[in-house]
């Protein structure tokens, strides 16, 4: 237990933290909404792009050839490649503050 005069001092310490920093009080606290996070994108490749597209080129002249077999499986790549393009194109968040502990 800590006496009066402790209490007293320790909510001396408190007002003044909560003057000082209320940023710092409130991500203590739990009532901070979080970090502040920001959208940033990137730049789609160019060379999976084009490696994609000159499977897709192989896979319709192999299809139109007869080679069925090998048209998908290159139609199955390229289709890989393309999702690949994609999910790396997303948007990220970024923090821009690194949390304090």
């Amino acid at each position: 237990m800590l006496s009066s005069e402790d209490t007293r001092r320790l909510a001396q310490l408190e007002t003044q933290l909560r003057h000082d920093d209320p940023a710092f009080c409130a991500r203590m606290g739990g009532t901070a909404e979080g970090p502040r996070r920001i959208a940033a994108s990137r730049r789609m490749p160019v060379s999976p792009v084009l490696a994609a597209a000159v499977i897709l080129a192989a896979a319709a002249t192999m299809s139109l050839v007869g080679w069925w077999i090998a048209a998908a499986m290159a139609a199955l790549w390229a289709t890989v490649i393309i999702a690949a393009i994609a999910y790396r194109c997303l948007p990220t968040t970024i923090d821009p503050e690194p949390p304090v502990w």
